[in-house]
């Protein structure tokens, strides 16, 4: 299946979805995006499954309404709530969750047979990343913890401030101390790969990382049948639901190149 028609649609609760989007238009240069975040409404990651879900079916629908042929949710707490019923909305269409290519990357690296899995307090809260894991393999071993102060030191830019790395030891120390530690590590929050250096620099050396953008954009290129690109570069429309500035000055940082606040269309869901 060719992306070349149709463009895909990209969405999130607010920026932390542009790290996903990053690695898509890596693994498929020649595609068109739409991006969606939801900033009038962030975070998800705090709020109940319900309501996380019908967000996730109006952000859907929006971009549904704009021509898409394959839906990304890029966020982690939308694919644990709301993966399943968007499926069953659009049963002809192409819908990738972050949860599913992380949870298989995962155990596929893991040689102890122990997982750790990172994320927000929804996306912990709901075992979205172990019942995934377990699905795959029900003898690994999978513990977890929510670590919400990332998702404010991401979004501030301290990514490689001492705090940083201060938090992650906070967070992490306790996960990994012991001859039976987990040997793998899922960024299960879309806003951690930008903390991925102070989240290693906390770690065992020999513990793997696993990235959920990273694993859901191989997922969707190969779902895709990605090759070698027939056309220039695509494009990518940016909407969102509130506040152009603030969205375009912090994506920046998650999408690491320059995004400009009279690019980004605020729409009402």
């Amino acid at each position: 299946m060719r992306t070349d028609a149709a463009p895909i649609g990209v969405f999130d609760s607010g920026v932390g979805g542009l790290t996903v989007l990053r690695a898509l238009r890596g693994a498929l240069p020649s595609a068109d995006f739409i991006y969606l975040g939801d900033t009038a409404r962030l975070p998800y990651g705090t709020k109940s499954a319900a309501t996380v879900a019908r967000y996730s079916s109006q952000c859907a629908a929006a971009l549904r309404a704009r021509g898409i042929g394959c839906l990304v949710v890029a966020c982690n707490t939308a694919s644990a709530s709301a993966l399943n019923e968007l499926r069953r909305e659009y049963p002809h269409m192409p819908v990738v969750g972050v949860i599913e290519p992380g949870a298989a990357a995962a155990v596929a690296a893991s040689r102890a047979r122990h997982i750790a899995v990172i994320g927000t307090e929804g996306t912990i809260a709901g075992g979205a990343y172990q019942q995934a894991i377990h699905r795959l393999d029900a003898n690994v071993r999978v513990i977890a913890r929510a670590c919400s102060l990332f998702v404010a030191i991401a979004e501030e830019g301290w990514t490689e401030d001492p705090i940083a790395e201060a938090v992650a030891h906070r967070y992490l120390d306790g996960m990994f101390a012991g001859p039976q530690m987990p040997d793998t590590l899922v960024l299960g929050c879309t806003h951690f790969p930008l903390l991925a250096t102070a989240i290693a620099a906390a770690l065992p050396p020999a513990v793997r990382i696993v990235d959920s953008a990273a694993t859901t954009a191989a997922a969707v290129a190969a779902l895709l049948g990605a090759g070698p690109c027939t056309r220039g570069a695509g494009s990518v429309r940016w909407l969102a639901t509130d506040g152009a500035a603030r969205f375009a000055r912090i994506g920046s940082r998650f999408l690491g190149e320059p995004l400009s606040a009279a690019d980004v269309e605020i729409v009402d869901l």
